[in-house]
């Protein structure tokens, strides 16, 4: 009995949540994709008799309406499917192997100075309400290097005041354990009577209290990544540094001073939890004018102007 496309398609959206522990706005963007590739194939198709020129054509029609990095990311999505229905023996060979991914521009990822982040920790004051939560986040962002994920995902048992770290989920379910600084540990001690008083308040009014988040709202419900982002540039608006700030901002710019301060390129990649070393090494080149006046300054041999 032949396999149809769109059925395989939800055996390998579960097999990407069970199996995989992928989560589900991962699985939810490669099914938008396949489905995408189903609906350009039509109805009735066996994934037996999908070839390369089919997946050849998808693609052009995707090239000139789609960034480089979309039509990557949806090339992406049927090698990992198609390696998945090779493994279910539904198919002897996969159609997208002949197929080259897309020259992608390369986006040096931004960055904060020092005295920036500084600036913009120091923003949040008496007259926010939240000013402990919201100093508490810019703190933790910049101190561990978390994905705005990963930090709204952050629960109470998964820290340890004591030793000062935190076992943080990360794509893929994979975790790792992250040190938190000693400001950042002193902001959230700083922001916890504000968070039992949101769930006093959420018990008063008769509803079901949020114990596990660390982070809450204004109605005492885990903190969402979009408003997260929001209380950022708001923040950076303030400090006047607004067009280049976003949590992720935060996380390049703690990867940035870290090696800018001599940590080694493995501590980094398992600080931010990256799988490929490559992934980390994009930092490398951020740092090219800071060794050069290192270098410049501190090499007997170094060539000095004036010199």
């Amino acid at each position: 009995m032949p396999a149809f496309l769109p059925e395989q398609i939800r055996r390998f959206s579960r097999w990407l949540t069970v199996e995989k522990g992928y989560s589900p706005k991962t699985v939810e963007s490669y099914g938008r994709d396949l489905h995408e590739f189903a609906a350009f194939l039509g109805e009735g198709v066996a994934v037996a008799g999908i070839e390369a020129k089919a997946v050849r054509a998808f693609v052009y029609t995707l090239n000139g309406r789609n960034k480089s990095s979309s039509v990557a990311r949806k090339l992406s999505a049927l090698r990992t499917f198609f390696r998945y229905l090779l493994r279910q023996e539904l198919i002897r060979h996969d159609p997208a192997a002949p197929i080259s991914t897309p020259r992608q521009e390369k986006h040096m990822p931004v960055f904060l100075s020092v005295d920036e982040v500084f600036t913009l920790l120091e923003t949040p004051g008496p007259g926010d309400t939240f000013a402990a939560r919201d100093r508490a986040i810019l703190e933790i962002l910049y101190s561990t290097g978390l994905r705005v994920s990963e930090l709204v995902g952050l629960d109470l048992e998964r820290l340890d005041l004591a030793s000062g770290m935190l076992t943080v989920s990360g794509k893929g379910n994979r975790q790792r354990l992250v040190p938190v600084g000693a400001p950042a540990l002193e902001s959230l001690r700083g922001y916890f009577p504000q968070r039992e008083l949101l769930i006093r308040e959420r018990i008063s009014r008769g509803d079901p209290p949020e114990r596990e988040a660390i982070f809450l709202n204004s109605r005492g419900l885990r903190l969402t990544s979009r408003s997260v982002e929001r209380q950022v540039k708001l923040y950076a608006e303030r400090a006047g540094i607004a067009a280049r700030v976003t949590p992720h901002a935060l996380r390049h710019s703690f990867a940035t001073h870290l090696l800018e301060m001599g940590a080694d390129l493995r501590t980094v990649q398992e600080l931010l939890g990256h799988v490929s070393l490559s992934t980390t090494q994009r930092y490398t080149h951020l740092n090219l004018d800071h060794l050069s006046a290192v270098y410049d300054k501190a090499h007997p041999r170094a060539r000095r102007k004036g010199n």
